[in-house]
């Protein structure tokens, strides 16, 4: 294929736009050489004070540039890109030297669209047997759809019937290559997800910026998502021009349904074998190969288009094939190893050895970003030689009559040695977990941070009490600022660091706790009662159910504003014992939870309403009640505005 002006249909979708900076589009991927001629007048909104920063000249950082290049490259430059006057956000989340998990993609999801994103790109995967990854990242690709975000991710490139997530995930538009004649590439996979719900597009010998200021041939996936991904902001700008207000899932669902159907008589296979009989090769051509032309009529002749489901998952790696400078072809660029302006031997790395890898634009720090978490508390050496120092100076124990060596690992014996020795607060590396997994490191900074280790002590020594201690903690919530920077924990995890200035609003409690002190003020209506279950047991019920259902149902990094009031809501659970004492007393119960922004925010303000809707277990006829109360979210502690409101809803 080589330049993109020869993709069939590009050049007349040009001629009617090239981007629009009311369309965002994120790349979550390696660094990108900014300063390089073809990006030359880009403008990238950076979001890079969550992980370290990577090597810029690094297998990670050429495939990031190439992507870009083909996403953003300006017309007037060596290299036009696909649509340069859409608004354009990095987030770098793929790095030499290290490990890119699951987690860490979720959160470069949830970064993204609560940038604006309206397309997020992820020209990486990782080869699943099931199609499935772990819940968080499942989490935050459903979020992105209930929010209208199309994720465009490739399919990967190990030649196989096999799925790659998060391409092969329910509502993702995944994305294959093909070449010039729009036959699949060899190395392009075609699971049953990816076919699915996914489409070829051009990705041989497409020409690309490297680090440097070079250019280069590169092929794969990774190459082909862009077009896509492109195509669809293109597509996006069209529905703005005419006044329209743009459907992402809608076009990702056109773009599909145009696509230019497998002709069995004449499809032959392209495995890593060579190619096979005619008409056995249709799997491979996923709905069918890129059609821009249809898609644009369709888009341009009517506004009634269908959306699509969305629910992803998965950790991701580079899916591009090694480029060439000046050349073609190259192998395959798995899952370890991004793509790079130089040859490099396929390398085939199973699932479970990979994390996810670098697809996304090098971004400058924005200001520190606000944090309001809940989680429970955990604590980490970071080295063997921090903990084996811990198990020195830590006193032993006597077990009947032996004296045996400390254990640094037992919650009991840290805290009474750090109740001895408080200083020693510092050297450890505290982190708040998502049942066991740690998703920040708690820094404590300031005059008032020896305050915080001594409550953060005195939360670690309430975990281990019984579940029926009046002073047992499961939860606690952290509010504080991320500065940007990244601790390595003893697994080899990095985690963003929470620093913490003040104890104000850090809190810790128990579900069971927390829903008996918010019923014990509540004037609790004595009519609509069940049986003969007091009311205010039923009423303790509800709140711990509501409170269960953020911790669980609804949890997330508490980084965005969305995150922040709804976290603040299961803190402030006063408001809502308000709110489920009169539902229960109507006899309703808890149907769903929704965040979304206020329309009524004060001045420098950022603000949110929760709303809580009821319905009516025994009738299903009954109109269902909403109840809404609104959180500005705009400082450290976020704070509520106002009375509950509530009204009846069909």
């Amino acid at each position: 294929m080589g330049e993109l002006p020869d993709i069939p249909g590009l050049a007349a979708l040009w001629r009617r736009t090239t981007g629009d900076d009311r369309i965002t589009v994120a790349v979550i991927d390696g660094l990108v050489d900014e300063a390089h001629p073809a990006l030359s007048g880009v403008k990238l909104t950076q979001l890079r004070d969550v992980w370290p920063g990577g090597d810029e000249a690094g297998l990670k950082a050429a495939h990031g540039t190439a992507v870009a290049s083909v996403l953003f490259g300006p017309h007037g430059g060596p290299l036009p890109g696909m649509a340069p006057g859409c608004r354009a956000v990095s987030v770098p989340v793929f790095a030499e030297g290290r490990r890119t998990s699951q987690l860490d993609l979720a959160r470069a999801i949830e970064l993204a669209a609560d940038a604006g994103a309206h397309i997020v790109n992820i020209s990486g995967g990782q080869l699943s047997e099931a199609g499935e990854a772990e819940d968080v990242l499942a989490r935050a690709v459903r979020r992105c759809h209930e929010a209208g975000v199309l994720i465009v991710a490739a399919t990967g490139n190990d030649g196989c019937l096999c799925d790659h997530v998060p391409a092969a995930l329910h509502g993702v538009l995944a994305v294959g290559a093909c070449d010039a004649a729009g036959r699949p590439l060899a190395s392009s996979n075609f699971g049953p997800g990816s076919r699915r719900q996914g489409l070829l597009a051009p990705g041989q010998d497409i020409r690309v910026a490297v680090p440097g200021g070079g250019t280069a041939t590169m092929s794969g996936t990774s190459l082909a998502t862009p077009i896509v991904s492109g195509v669809a902001a293109l597509l996006a700008c069209l529905h703005l021009r005419h006044g329209g207000k743009p459907d992402l899932m809608a076009i990702g669902e056109v773009l599909r349904a145009t696509a230019d159907p497998c002709d069995p008589g004449t499809a032959t296979s392209t495995g890593p074998n060579g190619r096979g009989a005619p008409g056995a090769a249709c799997a491979q051509y996923l709905n069918g190969t890129l059609n821009i032309t249809k898609a644009v009529t369709a888009v341009t002749t009517s506004s009634a288009t269908t959306s699509a489901d969305a629910t992803v998952d998965a950790s991701v790696t580079p899916s591009c094939h090694a480029s060439h400078p000046g050349g073609s072809g190259g192998c395959d660029c798995t899952a370890a190893q991004a793509l790079v302006p130089a040859v490099v031997p396929p390398v085939a790395v199973s699932a479970e050895s990979r994390g996810v890898v670098a697809s996304a634009d090098q971004a400058k720090s924005a200001a520190r970003r606000l944090v309001y978490v809940l989680g429970s508390l955990g604590y980490d050496f970071g080295t063997e030689a921090r903990r084996d120092t811990f198990k020195q100076l830590m006193p032993g124990r006597d077990m009947d009559g032996t004296s045996v060596p400390a254990n640094p690992y037992d919650p009991r014996q840290m805290v009474d040695y750090l109740r001895d020795n408080p200083s020693e607060a510092r050297p450890l590396i505290w982190t708040l977990n998502l049942d066991l997994t740690p998703i920040y490191a708690i820094e404590p900074v300031g005059g008032y941070g020896p305050g915080v280790y001594e409550r953060l002590v005195e939360f670690l020594d309430r975990q281990q009490k019984a579940n029926d201690d009046v002073d047992f903690v499961d939860h606690i919530s952290v509010p504080g600022t991320l500065p940007g920077r990244t601790v390595r924990l003893f697994n080899g995890q990095h985690v963003p660091v929470i620093e913490i200035n003040l104890t104000r609003g850090l809190y810790g409690w128990s579900v069971a706790s927390l829903a008996h002190a918010v019923v014990a003020e509540c004037d609790v209506p004595s009519h609509n009662q069940p049986g003969n279950v007091p009311e205010q047991d039923r009423l303790g019920a509800a709140v711990a159910d509501f409170l269960q259902r953020i911790y669980y149902d609804l949890r997330n990094f508490g980084a965005t504003s969305r995150d922040r009031a709804l976290n603040y809501a299961a803190t402030n659970a006063v408001q809502a014992r308000q709110t489920l004492a009169e539902a229960l007393g109507k006899g309703m119960a808890l149907k769903d939870i929704e965040t979304e922004k206020s329309p009524y925010g004060r001045p420098d303000s950022d603000c949110w309403d929760v709303k809580l809707r009821f319905f009516d277990p025994d009738n299903s006829k009954r109109a269902k009640r909403v109840y809404r109360f609104t959180i500005d979210v705009k400082d450290v502690l976020p704070v509520t505005l106002g009375p509950v409101r509530s009204w009846p809803e069909a």
